[in-house]
């Protein structure tokens, strides 16, 4: 269980003066040996990025094989003042991630180790702006996505999971979470059997997979539309990519207070977990090596979709 990480993190988040340092004390006094903490400033404000790693018994941080994972708390800010009172529905991600990272550190302090590194990060604004977008308002963010994704999807990844508040949408009529098919190099790709297989090992119910459009998976600022930026990591990266959305029965706007569940919460907490710990096993593929090497070898590559695309 993560509820107590949950509610310790909210807690921290859930301020007007919230900021990367206090995060870093709180993963600290855990026992955390490895957080960087940066600040980053633009025209539309400032934000702390976090970033914690957690070595594992085999991993490549101790020169050994096993695969690392990297578990990102996408958003554009944990607060949306002084518009918006209070952490926003938006905050989720950084919730689960940090919370996630709380139970890795103490799961060590109680014999727990995992076999591969896990790296997770997030950045931590309370006052960031918000932008229109359809069916509700999105969140914005004080710097842009290029910067984002420099910041988190960086080091030897072999795996992604871009956990994202996803509850501005009508296609995502589920209370909970869903994952999404694997995305790589520009391609969707089917969904991961060891993902749903752990998803209902935790939720006790069927898997929730969320739909993808070709333009959820092209970069931010091509003046297309975007579910919303849960997949923008696979832009800049090789390694393949899932998406744990934070899901609603209906269109909730990502700059809403008191809308944030969190036993839903601690689910996609619970299932991120579980998928480090199986991924640093070797027991949880995202995709098919095989099938995917004759994709391209019948249509080529797809590393287009990880760029803005041609200019006219």
């Amino acid at each position: 269980m993560l509820i107590k990480q949950i509610m310790e993190v909210y807690e921290l988040i859930d301020s007007a003066s919230a900021n990367g340092n206090e995060m870093k004390r709180y993963l600290e006094n855990y026992g955390a040996k490895d957080v960087e903490v940066k600040t980053i400033t633009s025209e539309q404000g400032k934000t702390d990025f976090i970033r914690v790693t957690i070595q594992g018994t085999r991993g490549k941080l101790k020169g050994m094989d096993a695969p690392t994972i990297g578990i990102l708390g996408r958003l554009g800010g944990i607060g949306a003042r002084p518009e918006m009172i209070g952490m926003v529905s938006d905050a989720d991600g950084a919730v689960i991630a940090m919370a996630v990272a709380a139970k890795l550190l103490d799961m060590q302090n109680k014999g727990d180790f995992l076999d591969g590194d896990v790296v997770l990060s997030t950045h931590i604004c309370p006052d960031a702006p918000t932008q229109p977008h359809k069916p509700v308002p999105f969140m914005g963010s004080p710097v842009d996505m290029a910067t984002v994704n420099q910041e988190e999807v960086s080091g030897d990844l072999d795996a992604i999971l871009s956990v994202d508040t996803t509850k501005g949408n009508r296609v995502i009529n589920h209370r909970g979470f869903a994952i999404s098919p694997t995305v790589k190099e520009g391609y969707i790709l089917k969904v991961s059997d060891h993902l749903l297989d752990i998803m209902q090992y935790t939720t006790g119910k069927l898997p929730v997979v969320f739909p993808l459009s070709m333009q959820d998976i092209t970069p931010y600022g091509n003046d297309v539309y975007h579910i919303n930026s849960i997949l923008q990591p696979a832009t800049a990266t090789k390694a393949p990519v899932v998406g744990v959305a934070i899901t609603t029965e209906v269109a909730v706007p990502g700059c809403a207070t008191g809308a944030s569940h969190p036993f839903d919460l601690e689910q996609a907490a619970r299932f991120t977990l579980e998928v480090a710990k199986e991924f640093g096993r070797g027991n949880c593929g995202f995709y098919d090596q095989q099938e995917f090497d004759l994709l391209t070898k019948l249509y080529g590559n797809m590393h287009q979709l990880q760029t803005l695309g041609k200019k006219a």
